[in-house]
């Protein structure tokens, strides 16, 4: 599941990773991925909409239909042919703006849906922009809820290429710093450095960690499926 602010680049990091479009996609500086995406893989692309997911018996979104019409009607599926969606399911979620009026504009409970979601993800990642690590008061109200899943939270710190290394340094601080704040766990969470989107990088200064810190990315990726089962075992052995 991706979690961040309006225009942190989730959906561009969705088109990196797929090397490719997505049926759905919308990419722009102002907010606009209002809805709950999740993208699957399937032999045509096509759109599935969020009512017929919701019920659908060999998917794993039953009981999403508590939040309501006007979340069903903002929650939709996105099949596509992937490599990379046989083996994992993704979640983009709608950018995250401050200000009270967004909040009670949605029509549902948005924090009580990212809470449903991160009980049942494998990985959450938050994504941050270079330029803007303010937390507003829905992201932090967003993270109190993922409370209990800190070890399945990672940071990506994105548009790192805009910078150069020292205010590199300055931006990686700050944002550990405000995490710090805002999470309440024992270990420093991981935070990838770099630019996940189809386009040069705009500064040299950093290009090998930039490809380090994605090798790692990739490689946290991979090992997701053999984490989820190991993860279904343990909850297993707790209820026993």
């Amino acid at each position: 599941m991706l979690v961040g602010q309006y225009s942190v680049g989730k959906t561009s990091f969705i088109r990196y990773m797929l090397g490719r479009d997505f049926p759905g996609a919308r990419i722009g500086p102002e907010p606009t991925t209002d809805r709950f995406t999740c993208l699957i893989n399937g032999p045509e692309e096509r759109t599935i909409p969020g009512n017929a997911l919701s019920v659908h018996p060999d998917l794993p979104f039953r009981g999403l239909e508590r939040f309501g019409v006007s979340f069903l009607s903002r929650f939709e599926g996105s099949q596509c042919p992937s490599s990379v969606l046989k083996s994992i399911t993704l979640v983009d979620t709608p950018g995250i703006l401050s200000g009270e009026k967004q909040r009670t504009n949605r029509g549902y409970d948005f924090t009580k849906v990212v809470s449903w979601f991160a009980d049942r993800a494998d990985l959450i990642l938050l994504l941050f922009d270079a330029h803007k690590l303010d937390i507003s008061d829905e992201l932090k109200s967003t993270i109190d809820v993922l409370k209990g899943h800190e070890d399945k939270v990672r940071c990506i710190l994105n548009k790192a290429d805009q910078i150069n290394r020292q205010q590199l340094m300055r931006v990686y601080g700050s944002l550990l710093w405000s995490l710090g704040k805002t999470i309440d766990s024992p270990e420093v969470l991981r935070v990838y450095v770099g630019s996940f989107w189809n386009e040069p990088l705009k500064n040299l200064d950093n290009a090998d960690l930039f490809q380090r810190e994605e090798s790692d990315l990739m490689r946290d990726l991979a090992i997701l499926p053999r984490q989820s089962a190991v993860r279904k075992i343990n909850e297993l052995v707790k209820r026993i």
